[in-house]
């Protein structure tokens, strides 16, 4: 048995584990929510437990999101439950301090615990994975402090292993580009804003459009900074002039392309040097 096999039976015995009683998931509709959820149901058909999948409807996460995880739940044979939230009120983060991922995950955590304890399931698990565990990820330590489990993790299931056995079920979204909150566009101790937020998500949206995967527009005040991977960087230049059109219409004063390519976390850069010193 090689490493990946050894992780998908790991996660698979976890899993079974998990529905020898009702069974509540965070899912957001992504690849690795989206594979727990369809090993749960498919484990509870034998157990006859229910899977309730609990998505969090906010200003922080693109609206075509809520449509994806419907799609994915019903295709998987879930109890979907759409909870609404507004963490930009609620959570503290309105001014994106450098703890507004762990403080954003208590709070919808928190609204997500009642909302299953509502339906009498004590079980609540998430989706994140063995990479999450070597960048940085604040939310973690909310999902340890409320007793929320990771089975990916348990499992050392890692985001290749994710998309691999997510493509061997069958699942839709298998190969769904990531797509994190859109409060990870900002700086760092600038303002939130939802209408600026909405011109990131457009701007992504019609990037995608263009072909380009891997894709995120992060906000100076009027300025985009556009993020694709390195290797599509040229074909960013040869469409510019479609592109700094289209932002332009979007809001944006000023277009920019970052050099670098598309890095995940790349607003974190800054914490990550302070943590090496």
């Amino acid at each position: 048995m090689d490493r990946y096999e050894e992780h998908c039976a790991n996660l698979k015995e976890a899993v079974r584990g998990f529905v020898k009683e009702d069974v509540a998931l965070a899912f957001s509709g992504g690849v690795d929510s989206s594979l727990l959820l369809k090993l749960l149901c498919l484990a509870a058909e034998k157990t006859g437990k229910k899977v309730a999948a609990f998505t969090m409807v906010t200003k922080l996460h693109p609206s075509g999101d809520i449509k994806i995880a419907e799609r994915v739940a019903r295709e998987a044979g879930a109890v979907h439950q759409v909870v609404h939230v507004d963490e930009l009120s609620h959570a503290g983060i309105i001014d994106n301090p450098e703890s507004r991922c762990y403080l954003c995950k208590k709070y919808l955590y928190t609204e997500l615990l009642k909302s299953a304890e509502s339906l009498g399931i004590q079980t609540v698990l998430e989706g994140t994975n063995a990479d999450d565990l070597h960048a940085y990820r604040p939310g973690i330590r909310a999902v340890k402090e409320l007793a929320i489990l990771s089975p990916l993790v348990q499992a050392g299931m890692t985001k290749d292993d994710i998309r691999r056995m997510a493509s061997e079920y069958g699942i839709s979204v298998a190969e769904r580009p990531a797509s994190p909150c859109l409060a990870t566009r900002f700086p760092y101790g600038a303002r939130l804003s939802g209408e600026k937020m909405k011109m990131a998500e457009e701007g992504e949206k019609y990037l995608r459009a263009m072909g380009f995967y891997n894709v995120r527009v992060r906000i100076y005040g009027d300025m985009a900074r556009i993020e694709v991977d390195e290797k599509e960087l040229p074909r960013l230049i040869k469409n510019r002039e479609a592109a700094v059109k289209r932002l332009k219409e979007i809001g944006f004063t000023y277009v920019t392309a970052d050099l670098e390519g598309f890095r995940s976390g790349s607003m974190d850069t800054h914490l990550k040097q302070r943590k090496e010193k």
